[in-house]
């Protein structure tokens, strides 16, 4: 009877970290307006403004750029809510929650989990609203790649709240957290196909996008949003079959790395 118990135990407590962190995030109403308005003003800044002079060569049925960088502003939002969620890694030790959770019988594995799943649902919650907008282009959306993009948002997030994780258990302000994450996000955003497409960069772009784990995680999600190769193939577009074994390996390596590090004591902890 010990192993269910055990295991109901650690459920529980991975629930209910999960669902402080959304509660917590909806009770600040400037962070969810925020959220939101910052990408759909991306989109619709820069799909008007590039769409008459950026034919991006994706698919053999024409793809507008609005409609090119539609999933690159999915994306977008996953990269910035999951990544930014665990600030409140740093804010829990500032008002010593976080002290209380190492020191209650909460295995680390479950915090860290607890953090992990709280982020990607946040991302994956924003990321789905945004999708609504993807009715205004020639997009059909079907039970199919629906369920699609849900799995590759749930998958790509928790990948990326992992990543937030890492950088967030070392600091000790949200100011550095956030100067440090900046450098980070915008560069590996740009460089992932969403903005533009690697075909046509030059060698040490190309190679540079094709080395950014995040490109997959793009492919990805420009694969599932269509389930049609005449739209979502091109040259430099990894195959929806890499970009799933990309993917899932970074979100595997995010996970065991946000597991590790948890287990090392920073200033301020208790246990």
């Amino acid at each position: 009877m010990a192993a269910p118990a055990a295991t109901g135990h650690f459920a529980l407590s991975v629930y209910t970290l999960a669902w402080r962190e959304l509660v917590r995030f909806f009770r600040q109403r400037n962070r969810v307006t925020g959220a939101f308005l910052q990408p759909v003003i991306f989109w619709a800044l820069f799909g008007a403004g590039l769409s008459a002079s950026f034919r991006p060569d994706v698919g053999a049925a024409g793809v507008g750029y609005a409609e090119y960088f539609f999933p690159g502003i999915v994306v977008m939002i996953l990269l910035f809510t999951a990544i930014f969620a665990t600030v409140s890694v740093i804010e829990d030790r500032r008002e010593g929650f976080l002290q209380g959770v190492l020191v209650a019988p909460v295995s680390r594995g479950a915090m860290v989990m607890g953090k992990l799943v709280g982020g990607t649902l946040l991302a994956t919650l924003q990321g789905a609203i945004f999708l609504l907008l993807g009715l205004t282009q020639d997009i059909a959306f079907t039970p199919a790649n629906v369920a699609a993009l849900f799995g590759v948002m749930l998958l790509l997030s928790f990948a990326l709240t992992g990543l937030g994780f890492i950088f967030a258990w070392r600091m000790e302000s949200t100011q550095g957290f956030h100067a440090v994450i900046s450098v980070l996000m915008l560069p590996m955003w740009l460089l992932s196909g969403a903005f533009f497409p690697a075909a046509g960069a030059p060698a040490w772009l190309y190679w540079t996008i094709q080395l950014n784990p995040l490109t997959y995680g793009m492919a990805l999600t420009r694969h599932a949003l269509y389930l049609d190769p005449a739209k979502s193939s091109a040259p430099g577009v990894p195959g929806p079959e890499l970009a799933l074994g990309v993917t899932v390996a970074f979100a595997l390596v995010m996970f065991a790395l946000s597991y590790k590090i948890a287990g090392r004591r920073v200033a301020g902890d208790l246990a």
